[in-house]
């Protein structure tokens, strides 16, 4: 059996008058994620990994801020059609591993609901997605509540001869 892993980090800051939206779940909020998109960090990552893990560049390549079509563009299209870019390649989603880091709001309430997300676009089971919530103990642009951080690490395997 064949594997490969990928692993995504991706940033964004937090603005006024922007819905916060994590893991494809929006949350409440007086500050949400700046992006052309809707600037869903951790969706953002995951796509990232997911692409990475076989070397097929980055959500930058494949779905550029300079498109009009991706203006605004839901996260969890940027996931499924990065996701079907995998399928594509013979390979399928043994897990995903992720870290969101942003000082507040609290996210914790809503873990199970992104998990539930991301399962549902990535057509795996809960048990296959994990999101973890942290701090920055307020240092640096994350602690000071400019901005947030997610980290993802996914493992696929090989499914098919392509």
């Amino acid at each position: 059996m064949k594997f490969r892993i990928g692993n995504g980090y991706d940033v964004h800051q937090l603005v006024k008058g922007r819905k916060l939206v994590l893991g494809g779940v929006e949350i409440p909020s007086e500050f949400g994620l700046l992006g052309h998109s809707d600037a869903d960090v951790l969706l953002h990552a995951i796509s990232d990994a997911l692409l990475g893990a076989l070397a097929l560049g980055d959500i930058g390549i494949h779905f550029p801020d300079t498109a009009a079509e991706n203006k605004d563009i839901d996260s969890r299209v940027i996931l499924k059609k990065s996701y079907d870019l995998v399928l594509q390649h013979g390979y399928r989603l043994v897990n995903c591993d992720t870290a969101l880091v942003l000082e507040k709001p609290k996210i914790a309430p809503y873990l199970l609901q992104m998990r539930k997300s991301i399962a549902e676009v990535l057509s795996c089971g809960i048990e296959d997605v994990s999101v973890k919530a942290t701090t920055s103990e307020k240092m640096g642009f994350v602690g000071r509540g400019e901005g947030a951080v997610a980290y993802a690490v996914v493992l696929l395997e090989k499914t098919e001869s392509v």
